[in-house]
Protein backbone atom coordinates (compact mmCIF):
# COMPACT_ATOMS: atom_id res chain seq x y z
CA UNK A 1 0.00 0.00 0.00
CA UNK A 2 2.73 2.48 0.92
CA UNK A 3 4.58 1.82 -2.34
CA UNK A 4 1.51 3.09 -4.18
CA UNK A 5 1.17 6.10 -1.87
CA UNK A 6 4.85 6.85 -2.30
CA UNK A 7 4.62 6.75 -6.10
CA UNK A 8 1.78 9.28 -5.96
CA UNK A 9 3.55 11.52 -3.46
CA UNK A 10 6.76 11.40 -5.48
CA UNK A 11 4.87 12.99 -8.38
CA UNK A 12 4.90 16.17 -6.28
CA UNK A 13 7.99 18.24 -5.44
CA UNK A 14 9.51 16.92 -2.22
CA UNK A 15 8.56 19.75 0.12
CA UNK A 16 5.06 20.01 -1.33
CA UNK A 17 4.58 16.27 -0.77
CA UNK A 18 5.74 16.63 2.83
CA UNK A 19 3.34 19.49 3.54
CA UNK A 20 0.47 17.68 1.81
CA UNK A 21 1.09 14.55 3.87
CA UNK A 22 1.13 16.54 7.09
CA UNK A 23 -2.12 18.30 6.16
CA UNK A 24 -3.83 14.98 5.49
CA UNK A 25 -2.53 13.39 8.68
CA UNK A 26 -3.61 16.34 10.80
CA UNK A 27 -7.17 15.88 9.54
CA UNK A 28 -7.18 12.09 9.75
CA UNK A 29 -5.68 11.95 13.22
CA UNK A 30 -8.66 13.83 14.60
CA UNK A 31 -10.72 10.71 13.89
CA UNK A 32 -10.44 8.23 16.78
CA UNK A 33 -10.81 5.17 14.56
CA UNK A 34 -7.82 6.29 12.45
CA UNK A 35 -5.54 6.39 15.48
CA UNK A 36 -6.80 2.98 16.58
CA UNK A 37 -6.25 1.57 13.08
CA UNK A 38 -2.72 2.95 12.87
CA UNK A 39 -1.83 1.48 16.25
CA UNK A 40 -3.16 -1.87 15.15
CA UNK A 41 -1.20 -1.76 11.90
CA UNK A 42 2.10 -0.33 13.07
CA UNK A 43 2.64 -0.59 16.83
CA UNK A 44 4.72 -3.42 18.30
CA UNK A 45 4.54 -3.73 22.08
CA UNK A 46 6.95 -5.95 23.97
CA UNK A 47 8.85 -5.40 27.24
CA UNK A 48 12.04 -6.65 25.53
CA UNK A 49 11.99 -3.57 23.29
CA UNK A 50 11.98 -1.10 26.16
CA UNK A 51 15.07 0.96 26.92
CA UNK A 52 15.90 3.29 29.79
CA UNK A 53 18.43 6.11 29.59
CA UNK A 54 18.82 9.20 31.78
CA UNK A 55 15.86 8.01 33.86
CA UNK A 56 13.58 8.11 30.81
CA UNK A 57 11.74 4.99 29.68
CA UNK A 58 11.61 4.56 25.90
CA UNK A 59 8.92 2.19 24.67
CA UNK A 60 11.36 1.04 21.98
CA UNK A 61 14.73 2.24 20.64
CA UNK A 62 13.48 3.73 17.33
CA UNK A 63 12.77 7.44 17.14
CA UNK A 64 11.75 9.98 14.53
CA UNK A 65 14.66 12.31 13.82
CA UNK A 66 14.57 16.08 14.08
CA UNK A 67 13.53 17.93 10.94
CA UNK A 68 10.57 15.74 10.12
CA UNK A 69 8.08 17.33 12.52
CA UNK A 70 9.88 20.60 13.13
CA UNK A 71 6.87 22.41 14.54
CA UNK A 72 5.31 19.65 16.69
CA UNK A 73 2.27 19.58 14.42
CA UNK A 74 1.73 15.82 14.74
CA UNK A 75 3.23 15.18 18.12
CA UNK A 76 0.54 12.70 19.20
CA UNK A 77 0.49 10.84 15.88
CA UNK A 78 3.99 9.37 16.01
CA UNK A 79 3.12 7.04 18.86
CA UNK A 80 0.42 5.57 16.59
CA UNK A 81 3.07 4.81 13.96
CA UNK A 82 5.14 2.80 16.41
CA UNK A 83 7.93 5.22 17.29
CA UNK A 84 9.44 5.06 20.76
CA UNK A 85 10.30 8.76 20.76
CA UNK A 86 10.23 11.84 18.54
CA UNK A 87 12.52 14.82 18.23
CA UNK A 88 11.01 18.17 17.29
CA UNK A 89 12.81 21.11 15.73
CA UNK A 90 15.28 22.45 15.09
CA UNK A 91 13.56 25.20 17.14
CA UNK A 92 14.84 28.78 17.12
CA UNK A 93 13.83 31.69 19.37
CA UNK A 94 12.09 33.63 16.60
CA UNK A 95 10.07 32.25 13.69
CA UNK A 96 11.98 32.07 10.44
CA UNK A 97 11.05 31.11 6.92
CA UNK A 98 14.28 29.29 6.15
CA UNK A 99 16.05 29.30 2.83
CA UNK A 100 14.35 30.06 -0.50
CA UNK A 101 12.49 27.24 -2.25
CA UNK A 102 13.13 24.78 -3.78
CA UNK A 103 15.19 23.49 -0.86
CA UNK A 104 14.28 19.80 -0.57
CA UNK A 105 15.24 17.30 -3.26
CA UNK A 106 14.98 13.54 -3.78
CA UNK A 107 17.79 11.46 -5.24
CA UNK A 108 15.66 8.41 -5.97
CA UNK A 109 18.44 6.36 -7.56
CA UNK A 110 20.42 6.74 -4.34
CA UNK A 111 17.47 6.50 -1.94
CA UNK A 112 18.61 9.83 -0.59
CA UNK A 113 17.50 13.39 0.08
CA UNK A 114 19.31 16.70 -0.16
CA UNK A 115 17.92 19.53 1.93
CA UNK A 116 18.88 23.11 2.63
CA UNK A 117 15.81 24.00 4.66
CA UNK A 118 17.63 26.47 6.90
CA UNK A 119 15.91 25.94 10.27
CA UNK A 120 12.48 26.95 8.98
CA UNK A 121 10.17 26.81 11.99
CA UNK A 122 7.36 28.68 13.75
CA UNK A 123 9.56 29.84 16.63
CA UNK A 124 9.76 28.55 20.17
CA UNK A 125 6.65 30.31 21.53
CA UNK A 126 4.28 28.78 18.96
CA UNK A 127 5.82 25.35 19.41
CA UNK A 128 5.49 25.53 23.19
CA UNK A 129 1.77 26.25 22.80
CA UNK A 130 1.38 23.07 20.74
CA UNK A 131 3.35 21.01 23.24
CA UNK A 132 1.08 22.20 26.03
CA UNK A 133 -1.77 20.41 24.26
CA UNK A 134 -0.05 17.05 23.81
CA UNK A 135 -2.12 14.03 24.80
CA UNK A 136 0.24 11.10 24.25
CA UNK A 137 3.05 9.94 26.52
CA UNK A 138 5.62 9.58 23.77
CA UNK A 139 9.10 10.74 24.73
CA UNK A 140 9.87 14.12 23.16
CA UNK A 141 13.25 15.63 22.44
CA UNK A 142 13.71 19.33 21.79
CA UNK A 143 16.32 20.07 19.14
CA UNK A 144 17.45 23.68 19.55
CA UNK A 145 19.42 26.10 17.41
CA UNK A 146 20.04 29.74 16.65
CA UNK A 147 18.31 32.13 14.28
CA UNK A 148 20.09 32.80 10.99
CA UNK A 149 20.41 36.51 11.77
CA UNK A 150 22.01 35.90 15.17
CA UNK A 151 25.81 36.22 14.92
CA UNK A 152 27.84 33.37 16.34
CA UNK A 153 29.16 35.69 19.05
CA UNK A 154 25.61 35.78 20.47
CA UNK A 155 24.58 32.25 19.60
CA UNK A 156 24.58 31.13 23.23
CA UNK A 157 21.73 33.56 23.93
CA UNK A 158 19.51 31.89 21.32
CA UNK A 159 20.18 28.39 22.64
CA UNK A 160 19.45 29.56 26.19
CA UNK A 161 16.12 31.12 25.16
CA UNK A 162 14.97 27.87 23.55
CA UNK A 163 16.26 25.80 26.47
CA UNK A 164 14.41 27.85 29.08
CA UNK A 165 11.12 28.06 27.17
CA UNK A 166 11.02 24.38 26.20
CA UNK A 167 12.26 23.02 29.51
CA UNK A 168 8.88 22.07 30.98
CA UNK A 169 7.59 20.50 27.78
CA UNK A 170 10.29 18.17 26.48
CA UNK A 171 12.02 15.15 27.99
CA UNK A 172 15.51 15.82 26.66
CA UNK A 173 17.39 18.45 24.66
CA UNK A 174 19.59 18.27 21.59
CA UNK A 175 22.07 21.04 20.80
CA UNK A 176 22.27 21.37 17.03
CA UNK A 177 25.51 22.98 15.88
CA UNK A 178 25.96 20.65 12.91
CA UNK A 179 23.41 21.62 10.27
CA UNK A 180 25.14 22.67 7.04
CA UNK A 181 22.22 24.92 6.07
CA UNK A 182 22.66 27.89 8.45
CA UNK A 183 25.66 30.06 7.55
CA UNK A 184 28.64 29.60 9.90
CA UNK A 185 26.68 27.33 12.27
CA UNK A 186 29.21 24.51 12.04
CA UNK A 187 31.88 26.87 13.33
CA UNK A 188 30.22 26.36 16.72
CA UNK A 189 31.55 22.79 16.65
CA UNK A 190 35.05 24.17 17.10
CA UNK A 191 36.52 23.51 20.52
CA UNK A 192 36.18 26.85 22.32
CA UNK A 193 32.74 27.97 21.02
CA UNK A 194 31.32 24.51 21.68
CA UNK A 195 32.75 24.39 25.19
CA UNK A 196 31.31 27.82 26.00
CA UNK A 197 27.86 26.89 24.68
CA UNK A 198 27.64 23.55 26.47
CA UNK A 199 28.99 24.91 29.74
CA UNK A 200 26.34 27.63 29.83
CA UNK A 201 23.49 25.24 29.03
CA UNK A 202 24.71 22.78 31.64
CA UNK A 203 25.07 25.54 34.21
CA UNK A 204 21.44 26.47 33.73
CA UNK A 205 20.38 22.84 33.56
CA UNK A 206 22.04 21.87 36.82
CA UNK A 207 20.39 24.83 38.56
CA UNK A 208 16.98 23.27 37.89
CA UNK A 209 15.32 21.13 40.58
CA UNK A 210 15.25 18.24 38.10
CA UNK A 211 17.85 18.65 35.33
CA UNK A 212 17.14 17.12 31.95
CA UNK A 213 19.55 15.31 29.64
CA UNK A 214 21.28 17.47 27.06
CA UNK A 215 22.70 15.75 23.99
CA UNK A 216 24.94 17.11 21.25
CA UNK A 217 24.22 16.46 17.56
CA UNK A 218 27.36 16.28 15.44
CA UNK A 219 28.15 16.32 11.73
CA UNK A 220 29.45 13.28 9.85
CA UNK A 221 32.12 15.45 8.25
CA UNK A 222 34.26 15.85 11.39
CA UNK A 223 37.81 14.50 11.31
CA UNK A 224 38.95 11.92 13.85
CA UNK A 225 40.85 14.64 15.73
CA UNK A 226 37.76 16.85 15.82
CA UNK A 227 35.77 13.91 17.17
CA UNK A 228 38.32 13.50 19.95
CA UNK A 229 37.91 17.20 20.81
CA UNK A 230 34.12 16.83 20.87
CA UNK A 231 34.31 13.85 23.21
CA UNK A 232 36.71 15.71 25.50
CA UNK A 233 34.31 18.67 25.70
CA UNK A 234 31.25 16.47 26.17
CA UNK A 235 32.87 14.65 29.07
CA UNK A 236 34.18 17.88 30.58
CA UNK A 237 30.75 19.51 30.51
CA UNK A 238 28.80 16.43 31.57
CA UNK A 239 26.66 16.32 28.45
CA UNK A 240 24.41 13.26 28.53
CA UNK A 241 25.08 11.84 25.09
CA UNK A 242 25.73 12.37 21.39
CA UNK A 243 23.47 12.10 18.35
CA UNK A 244 25.49 10.98 15.35
CA UNK A 245 25.04 12.15 12.72
CA UNK A 246 23.49 15.11 10.96
CA UNK A 247 23.48 15.34 7.15
CA UNK A 248 26.70 15.46 5.14
CA UNK A 249 28.00 18.04 2.71
CA UNK A 250 29.80 15.23 0.85
CA UNK A 251 28.60 13.90 -2.51
CA UNK A 252 30.88 10.89 -2.99
CA UNK A 253 29.67 7.66 -4.56
CA UNK A 254 26.27 8.83 -5.78
CA UNK A 255 24.50 7.08 -8.65
CA UNK A 256 22.54 10.18 -9.54
CA UNK A 257 24.16 11.89 -12.57
CA UNK A 258 26.70 14.51 -11.44
CA UNK A 259 25.05 17.23 -13.49
CA UNK A 260 21.76 16.69 -11.66
CA UNK A 261 23.51 16.79 -8.28
CA UNK A 262 25.34 19.95 -9.30
CA UNK A 263 22.09 21.57 -10.41
CA UNK A 264 20.57 20.95 -6.98
CA UNK A 265 23.40 22.84 -5.34
CA UNK A 266 24.25 23.14 -1.67
CA UNK A 267 22.56 21.23 1.13
CA UNK A 268 22.88 18.31 3.49
CA UNK A 269 22.70 14.80 2.08
CA UNK A 270 20.85 12.06 3.98
CA UNK A 271 19.76 8.52 3.26
CA UNK A 272 21.53 5.39 2.05
CA UNK A 273 24.77 7.13 0.95
CA UNK A 274 25.33 8.26 4.55
CA UNK A 275 25.14 4.72 5.95
CA UNK A 276 28.84 3.86 5.87
CA UNK A 277 30.04 7.18 7.31
CA UNK A 278 27.44 7.15 10.07
CA UNK A 279 28.52 3.65 11.05
CA UNK A 280 32.16 4.74 11.01
CA UNK A 281 31.41 7.71 13.27
CA UNK A 282 29.56 5.39 15.66
CA UNK A 283 32.58 3.08 15.84
CA UNK A 284 34.95 5.99 16.50
CA UNK A 285 32.68 7.39 19.21
CA UNK A 286 32.53 3.99 20.90
CA UNK A 287 36.32 3.71 20.65
CA UNK A 288 37.02 7.06 22.30
CA UNK A 289 33.96 7.58 24.52
CA UNK A 290 33.70 4.07 25.91
CA UNK A 291 30.94 1.49 26.06
CA UNK A 292 28.82 3.24 28.67
CA UNK A 293 28.42 6.60 26.95
CA UNK A 294 24.92 6.94 25.37
CA UNK A 295 24.92 7.36 21.59
CA UNK A 296 21.89 7.88 19.36
CA UNK A 297 22.71 6.85 15.81
CA UNK A 298 21.02 8.34 12.75
CA UNK A 299 21.95 8.33 9.08
CA UNK A 300 21.45 5.74 6.37
CA UNK A 301 18.97 3.57 8.25
CA UNK A 302 16.85 2.39 5.33
CA UNK A 303 15.93 -1.22 6.21
CA UNK A 304 15.23 -3.36 9.29
CA UNK A 305 18.66 -4.88 8.77
CA UNK A 306 20.25 -1.44 8.96
CA UNK A 307 18.46 -0.72 12.24
CA UNK A 308 19.45 -4.02 13.82
CA UNK A 309 23.07 -3.78 12.70
CA UNK A 310 23.39 -0.24 14.04
CA UNK A 311 22.05 -1.27 17.44
CA UNK A 312 24.34 -4.30 17.46
CA UNK A 313 27.28 -2.04 16.54
CA UNK A 314 26.88 -0.02 19.72
CA UNK A 315 24.06 2.47 19.22
CA UNK A 316 21.81 2.77 22.25
CA UNK A 317 18.95 4.34 20.29
CA UNK A 318 18.41 5.07 16.60
CA UNK A 319 16.44 7.64 14.62
CA UNK A 320 14.82 7.50 11.20
CA UNK A 321 14.16 10.22 8.66
CA UNK A 322 14.95 9.42 5.02
CA UNK A 323 14.30 5.71 5.54
CA UNK A 324 10.84 6.62 6.81
CA UNK A 325 10.23 8.64 3.63
CA UNK A 326 11.27 5.83 1.30
CA UNK A 327 9.99 2.80 3.22
CA UNK A 328 7.01 4.21 5.12
CA UNK A 329 5.75 3.44 8.63
CA UNK A 330 6.10 -0.32 8.20
CA UNK A 331 9.86 0.23 8.53
CA UNK A 332 9.42 0.83 12.25
CA UNK A 333 7.25 -2.24 12.71
CA UNK A 334 9.44 -4.53 10.62
CA UNK A 335 12.57 -3.32 12.41
CA UNK A 336 11.09 -3.97 15.83
CA UNK A 337 9.87 -7.40 14.78
CA UNK A 338 13.36 -8.26 13.50
CA UNK A 339 14.88 -7.04 16.76
CA UNK A 340 12.57 -9.34 18.70
CA UNK A 341 13.38 -12.23 16.37
CA UNK A 342 17.12 -11.72 16.87
CA UNK A 343 16.70 -11.58 20.64
CA UNK A 344 14.65 -14.79 20.80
Amino acid sequence: MYSLIRRLLFLLPAEQAHLFTFSCLRVLMRLPFVKALCKRLFVVEDPRLEREYWGIRFRNPIGLAAGFDKNALLIDAWECFGFGFVEIGTVTPRPQAGNPRPRLFRLIQDRAIINRMGFNNDGVDAIVERLKKRKSNIVIGGNIGKNKTTPNERAVEDYVICFEKLFEYVDYFVVNVSSPNTPNLRALQEKEPLKQLLEELQRRNMAKPQPKPILLKIAPDLSEEQLKDVIEIVKHTGIAGIIATNTTIGRDGLRTPPEKVAAIGAGGLSGAPLRARSEEILQLLRKYAGDDFPIVSVGGLMTPGDVCRRLSAGADLVQLYTGFVYAGPTLVKRSLEQLLHEES
